[in-house]
């Protein structure tokens, strides 16, 4: 049998894609980036709305800076893990300062946010423990379910009460109950009823982890996410999130109140066997925390953007999420509509992400675009209208 006879699939699907308009929405290519918000792509200024990039860090100057600077001091990389080959100071550095940013006692950075998902939730539950993961979590989530080799079950999205039956079927268990929710869904950009789920975790006698992957740096006022504007971070557990959003680099990371945190770098397979951030990244990273920490007037200006776009989307009479945050989709019924839409939106000068089955949350397609703090109104507008030029050019009625 020919190796790759179980992806014939996979191909098919995918050349169905491509038969619907030219480009490759999973191939685009940047040539160049101008700015946080515009690129170079197919040789042409392109606005950029699928790049997560939700405060312009990448671009930050005080990041640039200390990332070169370094990278000339310390090299451009570690070749190996924190436990073979030991930490720099500057990743203990790193941690300190996240798990004071967060107020917490313990931090862990890991190579990447998948990492840290992974990571943390394979380790934290074993084959004797449940897992009781929202149906909407992501991919990085449920491999760590896999990899833990505990009971998975999973509860309908955002529902507390749905959660709290599952609970109380499983009853009393020798083994932990560890409960994992994210604070903004990175699909449709809905927000997590958090303190709904505190309420079923104490009831419960349960364990929550919430994942601020997308909510970091653009909810709470500091910008630690939906646990603090909800003010309920005490009440979670574990808090995970990645660099490579509002942080503008590449990394995870776990905090937590628990002391024995530190006990986990020898057992947490992601964090044992990754080679460790490379110095640069991990100088650029603290920098960008200092500008979270300090300008939270990105905070405000991403959130009038994203409100500004929301409304202006729904005013033409698309269909959105339910919630205004960093992520704004546009939800259609047809795979070639939202084919032929995004390649128009990409030829008239703006890229977004078109997102599909199965990893949309009720198996139709999306068109995912992320806000930043750096774009300006006018190109927020220019957005809007282009999102109306494509419907009329693909022949898609709107409400």
């Amino acid at each position: 049998m020919d190796i790759f006879t179980k992806f014939k699939p996979l191909e098919t699907a995918f050349n169905q894609l491509i038969s619907f308009a030219p480009h490759n929405p999973f191939g685009v290519t940047i040539e160049k980036t101008l700015t946080a918000t515009v690129g170079t792509i197919n040789g042409k200024e392109t606005l950029l709305f699928g790049t997560n990039n939700y405060l312009g860090l990448s671009q930050s100057e005080e990041a640039r800076k200390a990332a070169a600077e370094t990278a000339m001091q310390y090299g451009v990389g570690t070749t190996g893990s924190r436990i073979a080959n030991g930490s720099y100071s500057l990743h203990q550095s790193l941690e300190q300062e996240l798990a004071q940013f967060f107020n917490r006692r313990s931090c862990m950075v890991f190579s990447t946010g998948y990492q840290a998902t992974l990571g943390m939730v394979s380790t934290l539950a074993g084959k004797d423990d449940y897992l009781f993961l929202d149906a909407d979590c992501h991919a990085s989530i449920y491999d760590g379910s896999r990899l833990s080799q505990a009971q998975i079950i999973r509860f309908r999205h955002n529902d507390a009460d749905d959660l709290r039956k599952r609970l109380r079927r499983v009853g009393n268990i020798n083994g932990i109950k560890l409960v994992v929710v994210e604070g903004v869904y990175s699909m449709f950009g809905d927000i997590v009823p958090l303190k709904e789920f505190i309420q079923v975790k104490k009831e419960e006698n349960a364990y929550l982890m919430i994942d601020e992957a997308h909510s970091f740096g653009v909810f709470g006022e500091h910008g630690r996410g939906i646990a603090e504007r909800e003010n309920v971070e005490q009440d979670v557990d574990f808090i995970v999130g990645t660099f490579s959003k509002s942080l503008g680099t590449v990394g995870g990371y776990c905090v937590s109140d628990y002391p024995q945190m530190d006990k986990l770098r020898l057992c947490t397979r992601p964090y044992m066997f990754t080679a460790s951030l490379p110095p640069e990244v991990i100088a650029a990273t603290r920098e960008n925390l200092k500008i979270i920490a300090n300008r939270p007037e990105l905070r405000n200006k991403l959130k009038n953007n994203a409100s500004r776009f929301y409304h202006a989307l729904q005013n033409a009479g698309f269909q959105t999420g339910p919630d205004i945050s960093s992520v704004v989709s546009v939800i259609l019924n047809e795979l070639p509509q939202a084919a032929h839409f995004w390649n128009r939106v990409l030829e008239l000068g703006a890229y977004i992400n078109l997102s599909l089955p199965p990893a949309t949350p009720d198996n139709r397609p999306l068109l995912r675009a992320s806000i930043a703090a750096a774009h300006t109104e006018e190109q927020i507008d220019r957005l809007v209208q282009i999102y109306i030029q494509a419907a009329k050019d693909v022949g898609m009625t709107l409400n």
